[in-house]
């Protein structure tokens, strides 16, 4: 399906629109995310078990949410955290997987692992504890399924800056970043429908169609 792609300042204003026009919520955003990702990593991969890396921001939220699902229809599910420190909507998120008591430690093999340490407002490279992880995913034999960006990747150039997840697939969120086309560290590019109505691309400038999830909200890219 050939779509637009948007730079990481459009997409940002996107997020603005839906939360301070329209009163769409970052969590709201987030849940669907979340359900997508597990979606996709049970429909094309189903797992046993999956390893989740989160980090603190947004889209560690987004994994989280995933992790969740996937418990819910009987994945094994591990979630390690790239930090302690995290934003207000991942740590609800965060105490939630808690007290379903879904395992929150180290990392261990799983047949896939779901990539949420860094989203699209990467600047630099990953550092720390996100740059350790990225690096043992990358050495793992189980496939890496990103949300939304490889972690580590530049959403706007497509070149990794440091250390990048090496995706088997990647689902990006509401409309495909500049910086995915055409990068081999993507993998599999799928689109997940957020809830972003197409007026709000249209504002922006984008022409996005207001049927690209017609066929549903899962929409394979390249």
């Amino acid at each position: 399906m050939a779509l637009p792609a948007v730079t990481v300042e459009q997409m940002q204003e996107v997020d603005r629109i839906m939360v301070d026009e329209l009163g769409i919520g970052l969590i709201q955003m987030m849940e669907n995310a979340g359900r997508l990702l597990a979606r996709h990593i049970v429909d094309q991969y189903a797992p046993s078990s999956v390893l989740i890396l989160a980090g603190p921001g947004g889209n560690g939220g987004g994994a989280l949410v995933a992790a969740r699902n996937l418990a819910n229809w009987g994945v094994d599910v591990t979630i390690t955290l790239s930090s302690t420190e995290l934003a207000p909507v991942t740590a609800l998120q965060a105490a939630i997987v808690r007290r379903m008591g879904i395992t929150v430690g180290e990392p261990r093999s799983a047949d896939v692992i779901a990539d949420g340490l860094v989203g699209y407002s990467l600047a630099g490279p990953a550092r720390g504890r996100a740059a350790v992880l990225i690096a043992q995913a990358n050495s793992a034999v189980a496939p890496t399924v990103a949300l939304d960006v490889p972690s580590g990747l530049d959403p706007d150039t497509g070149v990794p800056p440091g250390v990048a997840v090496e995706a088997a697939s990647t689902v990006t969120l509401a409309a495909p970043k500049a910086g995915l086309i055409g990068s081999p560290l993507v993998g599999d590019l799928w689109l997940a429908d957020i809830s972003v109505p197409p007026s709000v691309f249209a504002q922006l400038g984008i022409d996005m169609p207001a049927d690209t999830f017609a066929s549903g909200a899962l929409v394979r890219v390249r």
